[in-house]
């Protein structure tokens, strides 16, 4: 294998960009894919465009890429499939997400639908690297936040930042894990590089499991802002999360998230942090985590 050269897809995305600095500082040399055209230069990055059936009509184009990392929703993947055989591709690391087995039994359809999509995404990704014989590694991570750009911690930021407060359900006790995104990196990258892996999955949680009550404590803290928490019941969750909804921001909230503040949402990593030796850091939250003002 030409352990130098690495193919990246989804490679704008908040772990996409972690994972471009990871490997160049280590001196991989990147075929990074995305849908949009980019033309920035980069000495270890090569930035090609989905959609192009002309893969090598660049002569500087690599034509065997061994190494692939896939950090865009599994779901996706299926689609490049031909890329892949093309590149020939020999070993993928695959993300996929916690929530095929948090979201599975959710109040709310599309939730389900959503844990449904990522089961048979795995399934389908899996057979046919198989069929293929590609090595494969699904990391499955829990809740991603980092540098403003997370779907989960950062929302909750902006919620505190324009209405002054966040509602609970209850004694919202229910334990997460929290993983920052350059951790969700490290974990990739490990994982690329530990060729005496194959053919397996593994759940992908931070460092430190503490309940949901105490991560909204935190953020109250990194924003500088009085801790104001409104217990609420969840009829009036429900009718406050349809209101909500109105907002393009918040568009996205249901109240079957409310109902999940009380349950475990928290994994045993153990085999994770053996196979890889990865230990990744507890929920910290710096400057560096903000979302730019509104």
């Amino acid at each position: 294998m030409n352990e130098q050269s690495v193919g990246l897809l989804g490679a704008t995305s908040l772990v996409g960009q972690c994972l471009l600095r990871q490997l160049a500082h280590n001196d991989y040399r990147i075929s990074a894919f995305s849908r949009r055209l980019f033309t920035e230069n980069h000495p270890q990055i090569i930035w090609r465009q989905l959609d192009r059936k002309d893969y090598f009509s660049d002569p500087t184009e690599n034509k065997t890429i061994p190494l692939w990392l896939c950090v865009a929703p599994i779901w996706i993947l299926p689609e490049h499939f031909d890329l892949l055989l093309a590149y020939g591709a020999r070993r993928i690391i695959v993300l996929s997400s916690t929530s095929r087995f948090t979201k599975n039994l959710s109040t709310d359809s599309n939730e389900r639908e959503i844990a449904m999509r990522l089961i048979k995404s795995e399934e389908r990704v899996q057979a046919w690297m198989t069929a293929h014989k590609i090595e494969w590694i699904f990391l499955r991570p829990t809740m991603i936040y980092g540098y403003g750009r997370d779907k989960n911690i950062t929302e909750m930021m902006h919620f505190i930042r324009r209405f002054g407060f966040f509602p609970l359900l209850g004694s919202a006790q229910g334990l997460r894990q929290p993983i920052h995104a350059e951790d969700v990196a490290t974990a990739c990258f490990k994982a690329l590089t530990t060729f005496s892996l194959a053919n397996r999955s593994y759940n992908l949680g931070g460092g430190e499991t503490l309940t949901y009550r105490a991560m909204v404590n935190r953020i109250f803290a990194v924003l500088h802002q009085p801790q104001r928490i409104l217990t609420i019941p969840l009829w009036l969750f429900q009718s406050a999360t349809w209101v909500i909804r109105w907002l393009p921001r918040y568009r996205h909230w249901t109240s079957a998230m409310a109902e999940r503040m009380n349950q475990n949402l928290n994994f045993d990593c153990s085999d994770l942090q053996q196979d890889l030796n990865f230990f990744p850091k507890a929920f910290e939250l710096t400057a560096k985590d903000l979302p730019g003002q509104e």
